[in-house]
């Protein structure tokens, strides 16, 4: 697979039966469907055991209601496929508080036997930096990895081991919109995933909430000179678990940054690199010629390449291309209250 350039063993059963299992929690209230009032906290994050309360009998575990009305989406300050900014009408709709995270797509596993895209290939794609000086292209640093997937993210010699929290990785578009489809969920619009990561606020005031006041980073992506040096001064080298930052005003926690997140709307517009220099034209692989919208950024974007850890900004993806940095979260439409 040629794709776009981008800014022991745990099995399923642990997860299932094991020290990540969740408890029978009975039906919660809607309106406290959270997964932990922990979240937002670096130290108690870090006990999150990856499944919201109710999760995954209720429907709506885990998960914060939108308000429909005007979104205005796009940017003129981003890069050229953000624009032109235009206002689009949202019905209301429910979404995932966090990255959907492995122990939530172990229990998906456990329930139905679906096997990933990148299992039945053998293969995905990791991040392999260049070492410091080295002149290396921006493809270089991308190896399709014998053995990668969601249970083994970097290669065969990685594990799940207290990674139950983290966001799932290694999934391609079908694989995101299985587990949806397994909750009566589905994939965020690319309309929906944006009203949701502005909080309500503007360009401008959801640019600047990746910083607090005194400059400390609010969201996991990569500080220093990429790709060389990661200062980490946001506590995470590589993708951190969810729920670890402050939440938007809309309670929703790493709109931005960690792991891109997909969408189920193909993608159109300008294709340019992650950073700045030429603009290299997607590939589509050899068995798709689908791309489509990832949103959000990574921890591997930095303000020298990839400049996409913003609401507004967005970036092609292949459909059947499984990567170490893109997850996804769900969308449950109706806006009830309970």
């Amino acid at each position: 697979m040629k794709g776009v350039i981008w800014c022991g063993v745990l099995l399923v059963g642990v997860f299932a039966a094991g020290s990540f299992a969740v408890g029978s929690l009975g039906r919660p209230s809607l309106r406290s469907s959270a997964p932990s009032a922990a979240l937002g906290d670096f130290e108690q994050c870090a006990d999150y055991a990856g499944r919201p309360p109710g999760f995954p009998d209720h429907p709506l575990a885990g998960m914060r209601r939108i308000a429909g009305g005007i979104a205005k989406l796009g940017s003129e300050r981003g890069y050229a496929d953000e624009r032109p900014v235009r206002n689009q009408q949202l019905a209301p709709f429910w979404i995932d508080t966090t990255e959907v995270t492995n122990a939530q797509f172990a229990a998906f596993v456990a329930a139905t036997g679906y096997v990933t895209d990148a299992e039945r290939m053998g293969a995905g794609v990791v991040f392999v930096p260049p070492k410091p000086g080295e002149e290396a292209p921006p493809s270089s640093w991308w190896r399709l990895q014998s053995g990668a997937s969601w249970r083994h993210p970097e290669g065969p010699e990685s594990t799940l081991v207290a990674r139950a929290h983290d966001p799932v990785v290694q999934v391609t578009r079908a694989d995101a919109l299985a587990y949806a489809k397994w909750l009566g969920h589905d994939l965020p619009s690319e309309a929906q995933w944006e009203h949701a990561a502005k909080g309500g606020g503007d360009n401008d005031s959801a640019d600047a909430a990746v910083f607090d006041a005194a400059h400390v980073p609010q969201a996991n992506f990569w500080q220093g000179d990429f790709p060389f040096a990661n200062t980490a001064s946001d506590h995470y080298a590589g993708r951190a678990p969810v729920g670890c930052y402050a939440a938007n005003t809309y309670g929703l926690h790493d709109m931005i940054g960690n792991v891109w997140e997909w969408t189920r709307d193909d993608y159109a517009g300008a294709y340019q690199p992650h950073g700045s220099g030429h603009a290299e034209r997607a590939r589509p692989s050899a068995t798709s010629h689908e791309v489509a919208v990832i949103k959000g950024g990574s921890y591997l974007c930095a303000a020298n390449f990839c400049v996409r850890y913003r609401a507004s900004a967005r970036h092609p993806q292949e459909v059947d291309l499984p990567a170490s940095h893109v997850g996804f979260r769900t969308v449950r439409r109706g806006g009830g209250s309970d």
